[in-house]
């Protein structure tokens, strides 16, 4: 029998002796370690562990908590305990484009991307028939006469009802409300291109065109209150030049939309990803 895999996070002060607590801890029970990180940052001058272990049997007991966590209190250590097989709930939320919820879906039905997507929102009908071909139940949330805040509870009823832990904004271009933000505090994650702060709006592409940018890009980070500037998660960037129209520009841009929310949502579900302010530190 295959024995189950678990992944610990871990953050405190950093002192001599963290890592051999942590490490000689999971020896005396027998587990085996398969992969570890650890991270000091110099500015703040705390640690930062992830590691995947397989238990000596072929579960862990609640006794393991409650030994580890009075193991681990001495150092300050703030951890995390969780079964790898125990995938994150995801909710999506788009718009009318459909490049990273295609993407997104397409990972996640492949089984290359660690999540259980358990429903789509939106706020128009394009990606219905998209989403119900994937088996998954889809919310047409409009904006109607009674206002932006009454569509946006009804959204965050969605996701609460099927239990989400994650919400993924793939394209979702509408601007949360500073209570949505805080409420899903570490549990949102944006996607957008990274000409930000420039070309704002609508065929940011195509303005990027009448300017003759070199290098276009995408960048997912998790949603705080300050607009598209929470903690980023992940970047990439392609060069172009002269040569591409802006309809070819958007498709390029579409395309590294998606690795990146795909590369960002993956690294949250398997326990990556450790905020430091307003950036993070991604194991792996």
């Amino acid at each position: 029998m295959t024995r189950p895999n678990y992944v610990l996070r871990l953050s405190c002060p950093d002192r001599v002796g963290v890592v051999a607590t942590v490490t000689s801890h999971l020896a005396g029970r027998g587990a085996n370690i398969l992969e570890a990180h650890h991270f000091l940052d110099p500015v703040s001058a705390r640690s930062v562990l992830r590691i995947v272990f397989e238990p000596e049997g072929t579960s862990l007991d609640e006794a393991f908590g409650r030994d580890f966590g009075a193991a681990m209190q001495p150092l300050g250590i703030e951890w995390t305990l969780r079964d790898l097989a125990d995938r994150i709930r995801v909710a999506i939320a788009v718009s009318r484009q459909g490049h990273c919820l295609m993407s997104l879906l397409h990972r996640w039905s492949t089984g290359t991307l660690p999540i259980d997507i358990v429903a789509v929102v939106s706020n128009h009908e394009d990606q219905r028939r998209l989403t119900e071909w994937y088996g998954l139940p889809f919310h047409h949330l409009p904006i109607g006469p009674e206002g932006k805040a009454a569509q946006e509870r009804r959204l965050l009823e969605a996701f609460h009802a099927a239990r989400g832990e994650l919400l993924v904004l793939a394209r979702y271009m509408q601007i949360l409300t500073p209570a949505a933000c805080r409420e899903l505090k570490d549990r949102a994650i944006n996607i957008h291109h990274s000409f930000l702060p420039g070309f704002k709006g609508a065929k940011p592409y195509h303005q990027a065109y009448q300017r003759g940018v070199k290098l276009i890009g995408a960048t997912a980070h998790y949603v705080n209150e300050d607009l598209d500037e929470g903690p980023i998660i992940e970047q990439a960037v392609e060069r172009v030049d002269h040569t591409c129209t802006p309809e070819q520009l958007t498709t390029i841009g579409n395309e590294i939309e998606s690795v990146v929310l795909n590369r960002a949502v993956q690294w949250h579900a398997e326990s990556r990803v450790f905020e430091f302010g307003n950036r993070t530190v991604v194991l792996r």
